[in-house]
């Protein structure tokens, strides 16, 4: 009885792709899709700002915290290559420092937002019992604006980086496991999974083995998004006053500093804004490459 079962599940492939449903993605297909000009433009991109994160005290710059009242609001010079601040600190130092600020936070809340909502998605779309319970908690999670949630958070437990980075993550949870569920729900009723069940696969093997590993690809997009999204969460709720101490050089708080002298110095907004917007627009490309590559429906269209 297990050889027929074992031959049944070898056979579940074949089956599938006989019956007329998406082949996966070939690999010359997948890199035709990440090797085309606006990826390859937006790799470098993102490549050049993670060297600018690693390597920020070799680039010429000064302490980004160093204040000195007697250069402050400088415009460009040699010895400041993008100016100073109301504080008189070098806004260049300030801007390839705040580089690591920026993909740390979005680094840390994709990793945690994905890993939480990977387990909470698998455990709610497996078990039936469990599932009307999570899912109520998520869409109440998912019923108020990330934002608030993510100030309320950090209004409560005091500004911090890793309190910045739990108050971004926890609003992002609810959308990944909402998206790991719906993956469980697909697959736990195939052919293959059913015979795995009938051959007494253990819980846990079961779960990693045939159902975790068709979550990985769905999952990889969404974590390019929410890392995204996790910087532009950090630079709003800092030009609100209401994220990392204004100490510490992100992004977002470079520009809330600058904005009360936009119209002296408007590079104080402009030059940490063109790196926000570049950093996450090369993400998002990456991550919309990734879905078209991964997905067997549109890759049947390429």
């Amino acid at each position: 009885m297990k050889e027929l079962l074992s031959a049944k599940i070898d056979a579940v492939p074949d089956m599938a792709a006989s019956e007329g449903s998406p082949a996966p993605a070939s690999f010359g297909q997948i890199r035709r899709t990440l090797t085309s000009a606006p990826v390859l433009i937006a790799l470098a991109i993102l490549g050049i700002t993670v060297l600018i994160a690693l390597f920020a005290p070799f680039l010429g710059t000064g302490d980004p915290l160093a204040i000195n009242p007697g250069e402050r609001l400088k415009r460009l010079s040699g010895a400041h290559w993008l100016g100073t601040d109301a504080f008189g600190r070098d806004v260049y130092s300030r801007v390839m420092y705040g580089a690591r600020i920026s993909l740390l936070v979005g680094l840390g809340a994709a990793l945690a937002s994905v890993s939480l909502g990977l387990f909470i998605g698998v455990i709610a779309g497996y078990f039936r019992l469990l599932d009307s319970i999570i899912m109520r908690v998520m869409d109440g999670v998912m019923a108020i604006p990330g934002i608030l949630l993510a100030i309320a958070l950090v209004t409560i437990s005091g500004a911090s980086l890793m309190t910045v980075v739990v108050a971004i993550t926890i609003p992002e949870i609810p959308r990944v496991v909402r998206l790991v569920r719906s993956v469980i729900l697909s697959i736990r009723n195939e052919p293959y999974v059913e015979a795995a069940i009938a051959l007494g696969t253990p819980l846990p093997a079961l779960l990693l083995r045939h159902m975790v590993p068709n979550t990985v690809a769905p999952l990889m997009v969404q974590g390019t998004f929410v890392f995204a999204s996790a910087m532009l969460t950090e630079a709003a709720m800092s030009f609100l006053g209401v994220g990392l101490p204004p100490e510490f050089p992100s992004w977002g708080n470079i520009m809330a500093e600058g904005r009360t002298y936009f119209q002296l110095l408007p590079g104080l907004i402009l030059y940490a804004g063109l790196f926000l917007a570049l950093t996450v627009l090369s993400v998002n490309v990456i991550g919309d490459a990734m879905r078209d590559a991964l997905d067997p429906r549109m890759a049947r269209k390429l």
